[in-house]
């Protein structure tokens, strides 16, 4: 039998690497960025356009390449960080594998211009496809300067699986956050499309956290730290009125490296039991400091994960450390036994006469009896045309007779509870009936049918305001004193991109400033909401939405909105309300899926429920 092992050639080898190295254009931004903090840069500038499909150029004023160095730094395993195999177990700088360069090299077009001190002159070396296509000397100033066009043009299968601009651009914002954020002794600057985004100069971790991320972030952080023999922390928390729904805000360095650790997230957000809602991501920015000889950082290509000699003592040291920070900062609830002394009558004259205080008892109140009045005592409105469309589409469905429905007239609310926790379980208004605080269930002529009351909103709202983005046909409710919401410069953009959508749905939003913005006016129907809170939460799911698939600019809005805003499961429905939803659900034109993909009902047949009993 004939070899049929072979060594592959290097342009092929080169693009397997890639693969791995290089996923989308925020790779490319994330590999040159380490090698700028670890050429001792002191400003790094970064510019994008087309969100890295015709260009991603990052220039440093670090110590530069000599002419060998610029030819061999696009040999794979090429590199100045690692001299010996002991060298993986003392790692501090960013890179160290040698193949960033080779690999961008091998599916791209990149030009290189460096130069080191005191040199008459620079090098210039033009990289297509793995082949060096020219190199000669070049006037350049000190430091290094690379540009990566057109990438992916050899490998049209990737490039067409690129995600829309606005998508691949996040991700590049996410990789710049990621350096940016904890060299904070490094100047930064990111232009995309020939616009500033960011100009960040030298300053304080909690500084850049602030410019980077929103005015917000200013009063809303801890300080966290801690000192053992083995680790150190330093760093800030968020308190917990800036959690968020969605992920987002969630940071942890070790070695001045980001990494993502999902036992020490656990062991962060632990320490926020009770202090957010449930389905809430609390913000931190922790930076570890440990010996390089305890953790392997050789785990992953994009050396984002991170194994630990000891995670069950780090995770307990993490835990106690946010517990510790939380109390010491006042953000968790306490009991002061303490006594007042506003309450101390020691001043008052010796004969001065104290009135003792007298309580009268009612010795026939019984706690336990029910004082709930019936629902008899509720009024309804009377049907509007659009209720009474939706109550013909419920009927062609589901036609009600006299015996279908119980006259609730002498019913009175009935509600049980669960022994060990207090919550109510069931809530019956006559002819509706809510399960646990998340389900709707009433009687039809066919049998039962369930309705999630979260799923079932988020259908209706997401209908509804889609249909006022599309008529364009909606009134405003000016407000008496204007919103001021302050945003990172990413959200911004995302909200200046959404504004006429917003508009259409009854927002009147004007810019103020530089990434700051004034609500001046809310849909009639949202004066109740807090629009701050509300417009993050939206932002968060717009992002989210993008990220996991290409919507329509205004359906992703209609969605962002429905989700933040619907009613969530756990909160307690009245009669009319839960009257309403039920009849407003069969009036959405898709009535049985929300916008997310959940199924909003269930229809259980009368003969489902005698056959399971026989």
């Amino acid at each position: 039998m004939s070899d049929i092992i072979q060594l592959l050639p290097d342009h092929i080898a080169n693009q397997i690497a890639a693969g791995e190295v290089v996923q989308r254009p925020a790779s490319v931004v994330k590999e040159l960025m380490e090698n700028a903090i670890d050429a001792e840069s002191t400003e790094v500038e970064v510019i994008i356009k087309d969100s890295g499909r015709t260009l991603i150029q990052v220039v440093d004023n670090g110590k530069g390449m000599s002419e060998t160095d610029a030819r061999m730094s696009f040999e794979r395993h090429a590199t100045s960080k690692l001299r010996k195999a002991d060298d993986l177990f003392n790692i501090r700088t960013m890179g160290f594998r040698g193949e960033a360069l080779a690999s961008i090299a091998a599916i791209a077009h990149v030009e290189l211009k460096s130069a080191i001190p005191n040199a008459a002159i620079g090098t210039k070396i033009l990289v297509e496809g793995s082949k060096i296509i020219d190199q000669s000397p070049c006037s350049c100033p000190v430091g290094t300067s690379i540009s990566v066009k057109n990438l992916f043009y050899n490998v049209p299968a990737r490039r067409n699986f690129l995600k829309s601009e606005n998508i691949e651009f996040n991700h590049i914002l996410e990789e710049f956050y990621r350096v940016a954020l904890i060299h904070y002794n490094v100047g930064f600057s990111l232009y995309h499309n020939d616009k500033l985004i960011y100009k960040l100069t030298k300053s304080t971790f909690k500084s850049r956290i602030v410019n980077l991320l929103g005015k917000s972030y200013n009063e809303k952080m801890a300080t966290i730290g801690q000192k053992t023999d083995f680790l150190s922390i330093t760093g800030y928390i968020g308190k917990p009125d800036i959690a968020k729904k969605t992920k987002g805000g969630q940071y942890l360095f070790v070695n001045r490296r980001f990494f993502k650790h999902p036992y020490i997230h656990n062991a962060i957000t632990r320490a926020y039991q009770e202090l957010i809602p449930d389905g809430y991501y609390p913000s931190y920015f922790m930076f570890f400091d440990v010996d390089p000889k305890t953790i392997d950082v050789n785990v992953h290509p994009t050396k984002t994960e991170i194994k630990f000699q000891d995670e069950k003592l780090m995770y307990a040291v993490v835990h106690s450390t946010t517990k510790k920070a939380l109390a010491e900062n006042s953000l968790t609830p306490s009991l002061d036994f303490d006594t007042d002394n506003s309450f101390n009558v020691d001043f008052l004259p010796k004969d001065y006469p104290i009135k003792q205080p007298t309580i009268q008892l009612n010795p026939d109140y019984n706690p336990f009896k029910s004082q709930v009045p019936s629902t008899s005592s509720y009024k309804k409105e009377p049907l509007s045309e659009r209720d009474k469309n939706n109550l013909e589409n419920w009927t062609k469905l589901y036609p009600p007779t006299n015996t279908d429905f119980e006259s609730s007239t002498n019913t009175e609310i009935t509600q049980t509870s669960i022994t060990q926790n207090n919550h109510k379980e069931a809530v019956s208004y006559g002819t509706f009936f809510q399960l646990y605080q998340s389900f709707i269930i009433t009687k039809i002529k066919s049998g039962l049918i369930i309705l999630h009351q979260n799923a079932a909103h988020e259908r209706v709202l997401f209908e509804r305001f889609l249909k006022r983005i599309d008529s364009n046909q909606t009134s405003c409710q000016h407000l008496l004193f204007p919103v001021t919401i302050d945003l990172n410069a990413a959200d911004a953009e995302i909200l200046k991109e959404i504004l006429s959508e917003l508009s259409k749905i009854g927002f009147e939003i004007s810019e103020f400033g530089k990434n700051t913005f004034l609500v001046n006016g809310t849909p009639p129907d949202l004066t109740t909401v807090n629009i701050k809170e509300e417009m993050e939460h939206w932002i968060d799911s717009f992002k989210n939405n993008m990220m996991l698939s290409s919507l329509e600019r205004k359906v992703n809005v209609a969605m962002s909105m429905a989700k933040s805003l619907a009613i969530k499961s756990g909160k307690i429905l009245t009669s009319e309300e839960m009257e309403t939803l039920t009849n407003e659900i069969f009036a959405c034109s898709i009535p049985h899926e929300s916008p997310y993909g959940k199924k909003t009902f269930k229809i259980i047949s009368k003969e489902d429920l005698y056959q399971y009993f026989n």
